[in-house]
Parts: structure tokens; C-alpha cells; sequence
């Protein structure tokens, strides 16, 4: 069984996905070299995983991100419902919105519980998105 997000920024490729694993860790990669800023996070008890491949991320995400448990599982689901509903409503509009931006949907279903790491992660891309590319999904977004 495979589920899948993808998120492919301007010039920067970022990919999210989320992919069946039966290992039992959760486990972070962060190869050197600013091309290839890759941030992991794989919760193989609950068969997900993020990977997030967009040069500043990472160093965004260990410099300017909440640490984790500052939001509750509950506030990062229901903004990340928000944002992705918003983000597949763009690429569905390419004439509207930059489709170098928004060029592929993203599959988040609010049914599943992905747990804490996986929606921390996305929340913290779609900040980081939000801030670095001057888009507004829906709602406040956090400056940092």
C-alpha cells in the first residue's frame, strides 16, 4: 500500500511522501551540500514518512521552527487540512497561480492519523513555503 504527497517548489524540488515501511523508528537523514538540503522523518510504526527535499529547509527548520510539542497534534492537523486544501485548490488553477509553485496535489487525508513527526513537518514546510515563496494559503501564517 503506498500514499503519497508531493510538493514541488520554484526551481527548489520539494517532495514530500508518504510511503508503507514495516520498519520500527523514527529516523532523520540530512545529507551535506546545499543542492541536496534533504530533511526525513519516517515513522514506520504508523507506515509514513516525509521527506522534504528543498535547499534552506533544513537549516530553516533547525533555526527558526517551534521545537516540537509547542503545537498540538490537533492544531498541526487542522492547519495542515487548511493549507492543503488550499494548496490542491492552486493546482487545479495554472492560470491563476504560478504553476512552477503549485505543480502537483497533494494527498492529506484528515481521516488518517499520520502522527505527531509527519504533520509537524508538513506544518513546518508550509510555513516555510508560505514565507519564503510570499504566499498566503489561508489564515494566519507565523513569520520567522
Amino acid at each position: 500500500m503506498k500514499n503519497s504527497f508531493y510538493i514541488i517548489a520554484i526551481i527548489f524540488c520539494a517532495l514530500i511522501g508518504c510511503t508503507a515501511s514495516k520498519s520500527g523508528s523514527i529516523a532523520k537523514e540530512k545529507p551535506t551540500g546545499s543542492k541536496n538540503d534533504t530533511v526525513r522523518i519516517a515513522n514506520n510504526e504508523l507506515e509514513y514518512e516525509v521527506i522534504i527535499i528543498d535547499p534552506g529547509f533544513s537549516s530553516w527548520l533547525a533555526s527558526r521552527a517551534l521545537p516540537r510539542n509547542y503545537y498540538s497534534q490537533s492544531y498541526l492537523e487542522n492547519k495542515n487540512q487548511l493549507w492543503v486544501s488550499e494548496w490542491n485548490s492552486r493546482v487545479s488553477q495554472p492560470f491563476r497561480y504560478n504553476p512552477n509553485l503549485y505543480e502537483m496535489t497533494i494527498d492529506y487525508n484528515p481521516n488518517i492519523d499520520y502522527g505527531y513527526e509527519v504533520n509537524y513537518l508538513i506544518y513546518n514546510y508550509m510555513v516555510y513555503f508560505q514565507n519564503t515563496y510570499k504566499q498566503k494559503l489561508f489564515g494566519y501564517v507565523p513569520i520567522r
